[in-house]
This record gives structure tokens, sequence and C-alpha cells, in this order.
């Protein structure tokens, strides 16, 4: 059993019952672009329904460019169903039937650029009208989040009770073609006290562990102790480059991109060292087996 609650605007707090966890984090699916795998994204949301793993989205699930008066607008970036008067409706409605068999397990969207473009330039929130109609219809509890925040995980079973700290940030920048995000993470390590992380922007796929040594002081007793980060960028479920012909991602010298998102896991465990019980955590990810 998961409950999520907001405690703060950029802080949510995920509670279980239960020593092991896996999270599906995903981003950039950019839902209304016809480059937008839907099959792949179904294919993974119905394995996350099939094995009751909860899902975060971290920022730019719609894609919200060809708004009136928009630079990007594109004719040829627009499905038909949305091709109308009422665009931003279009998307948020047809958005809403589409998710609705996945409402149960999607627990937190956060705001990407893609959304917060759409505030500043267009005055409407089109991911909280979503995420508003969605849980109106559905009777669920998704939770949007910040550009960037806190995902408090707390683990409550048993005699055994943790707490992890995830920082989501949706990202900045372009992120280079040979380091592929590397310099994101390792400026991420410097900025935030966090046992998780994790962005998306830069549509590309991968994860680490580092380690810093710490000295914790218990009592009047310290010690030497190290502490391990779990990194991760999650991909994109928007394919630019198909089979390479040509398009604003073809002509920029752009890269295949790695689709999909990741698979957090965690566990919790417990054992006597020197005749004190502690309590350990391992985190690690993957991505989405092939289905």
């Amino acid at each position: 059993m998961i409950e999520t609650e907001r405690i703060t605007r950029n802080i949510i707090k995920f509670t279980f019952d239960t020593n092991n966890l896996k999270l599906a984090v995903l981003s950039d699916l950019h839902w209304d672009n016809p480059k937008c795998n839907r099959e792949l994204l179904k294919s993974h949301l119905d394995y996350c329904l099939e094995h009751d793993i909860p899902v975060f989205i971290n920022g730019d699930m719609f894609c919200l460019m060809q708004g009136k008066g928009d630079r990007r607008g594109n004719k040829s970036d627009v499905r038909p169903e949305h091709a109308f008067n009422n665009y931003f409706d279009s998307i948020v409605n047809s958005a809403v039937e589409w998710f609705t068999p996945y409402a149960s397990i999607i627990k937190v969207i956060a705001y990407g650029n893609h959304e917060t473009a759409i505030i500043k330039h267009q005055e409407t929130d089109v991911l909280q009208r979503f995420v508003d109609i969605l849980n109106y219809k559905c009777n669920t509890n998704v939770l949007t989040g910040g550009y960037g925040g806190w995902l408090w995980f707390y683990f409550n079973h048993q005699n055994t009770k943790k707490g992890l700290r995830l920082k989501y940030f949706h990202g900045s920048g372009g992120g280079g073609v040979v380091t592929k995000g590397a310099i994101n993470l390792t400026r991420a390590l410097q900025m935030y006290e966090a046992d998780i992380f994790t962005m998306g922007h830069i549509h590309e796929n991968s994860a680490r562990t580092d380690a810093k040594e710490v000295l914790h002081t218990y009592g009047n007793i310290p010690e030497v102790k190290h502490k391990y980060i779990h990194s991760m960028i999650t991909g994109t479920y928007k394919d630019e480059y198909v089979d390479g012909f040509g398009g604003w991602h073809i002509e920029r010298g752009a890269p295949v991109k790695t689709l999909g998102g990741r698979i957090l896991t965690i566990n919790i465990s417990r054992k006597k060292i020197n005749k004190i019980r502690k309590t350990f955590s391992l985190v690690d990810s993957c991505q989405f087996p092939i289905i």
C-alpha cells in the first residue's frame, strides 16, 4: 500500500508498508506530439499497471507548441485530433481519456519547460487542468510537483523505519553529444544533499552511483561511513530521429536517442552488526524490460 501526501508545495511524502519499492520514473513524454511513441509508452504503463508499480512523471508530459502565436509552431507537429481552435482544450480532454486506465498508478506529475512556457506565454496551466479533470473523473489523487522538488520516501514495515530523499529537477541546457548529461549529474551532486537524484529534459537515458565519505556521530561515538547517491537521467518517448532523413533534430546534428524511462528499485533491510541492529538501503535503477 502506498500513501501520498503533500507536505509543502515542493515536498511530497510517499509512505510504504513494505521494505521493497519499485517506482517508474518517466519524463519528456511529449504525449501530444506526432513523434511521441505512444505504443512504447502504452507498453511501459501497461507493465507498471500489471506489476503494480507507481509512476512519477518528471516534466514535459506535453509538448504544447502549436498554440496561437507560438513561434515554435509547425503544422506537421499537430495531431489531427488537436487541429482545432480549442487546441489546448482538445489536448487536455483527449489526454484524460488516454491516461484514464493508468490514473490509479500515476502518483506525481511535475512541470517541465514545455508546461511552464505555456503558463508564461498563454496564461493557462494545461498540466493542472489535466490533473484536476483526471482526478475528478477517476476519483484519484494524482499530485502536481514543481519544476524541481523532493519526494520523501518513508518505509514503515514491521520493525523497520527508514526515510530516503529523492531530489527531482526537470533539467536545463542541451546536454552534450559526448558527455550525455554526465556533467549535469556531477553538478547535482554538489548542489543537493539527497539519496537519489533524477532529471530529464536532455532526452538521454543513464544512471550512476557515486559515493562520499561522511563522519556520522551517534551520541559521542564518531564513525566514518560511506554515503551513496544514485543519480538518473530519464529518456524521452519522442522519437525525433526516426530514419535520419530530416527535421530540426537531424539538422542540428543530434544523434539517435534511447527512448523510455527507468524503474527505480529500493530495498530496505536490517542487520545486526556488533550486537547493534542497523538499517541499510540498496538503491538502483534500470531501463524498462523489452516487452
